[in-house]
């Protein structure tokens, strides 16, 4: 029997989703099909599906242990020409390994400024723990503290709790209450902009796993870009 529910989404398509770029921690609006803002990506979703149900003044929280994994050198390059240039292999193992890092960002990189100089991680990591790039693994490993010391605590006061945050991280999150291997979770894709339910018992283990919401044409959609048969940019 299910005693606690949470809900989480990745944002909406951004402008780079839009464009098939690297995008990670750098700052992309979400496009003109799935919102027009200055407000990143995460947050505007989040702000839309609260003022969607009529509950815009519930209290919420940022950090920046939730953002997209950290695609270091590949910051900003378009996906299919960086296949172009590296071969589809090697592109595909830094996008796809679990623990095999991009390059790392470098300050003749055109948004590392913007990445670094961010406001928002004011109060994040500081100096040389400051990432240059991540791997699936290393982006687990700085989500998951969150998850412990922040969201679980309040799911056992049973709040109802939305997490509006972006496909890797979200992905670690998956991996993590799902109990699945390195191998398993670099086949599962998340669609962008469509909420799921996870269902937890009394020991905090999933009863229902990620049943998406939404029409059935959009449930159909999403479920099969998880399991692989629609693809992703």
């Amino acid at each position: 029997m299910a005693t606690y529910k949470i809900v989480m989404v990745r944002h909406g398509e951004s402008e780079w989703n839009q464009r098939n770029l690297f995008c990670g921690w750098y700052d992309a609006k979400l496009s003109v099909k799935a919102h027009t803002s200055q407000l990143t990506r995460a947050h505007i979703t989040l702000a839309s599906i609260l003022a969607e149900i009529g509950q815009a003044d519930l209290p919420t929280h940022k950090t920046w242990r939730l953002n997209e994994r950290h695609y270091g050198g590949l910051t900003g390059l378009n996906k299919a020409e960086t296949v172009k240039k590296y071969g589809e292999e090697q592109v595909q193992i830094w996008r796809r390994s679990f623990n095999v890092p991009p390059p790392p960002i470098t300050e003749e990189n055109k948004y590392y400024r913007g990445i670094v100089d961010d406001d928002r991680y004011s109060k994040g990591p500081k100096g040389d723990e400051f990432p240059t790039f991540e791997t699936l693994k290393l982006t687990i490993d700085r989500t998951l503290p969150y998850w412990n010391d922040v969201i679980l605590p309040q799911i056992k006061e049973s709040k109802q709790i939305l997490i509006v945050a972006h496909g890797t991280s979200l992905r670690g999150l998956v991996k993590h209450l799902n109990g699945m291997s390195d191998q398993a979770i670099m086949g599962i894709n998340l669609p962008t902009g469509v909420p799921f339910v996870y269902e937890l018992d009394e020991y905090l283990k999933p009863v229902v796993s990620m049943r998406f919401l939404g029409d059935e044409e959009t449930v159909e959609k999403a479920m099969a870009i998880v399991t692989g048969q629609l693809k992703t940019k």
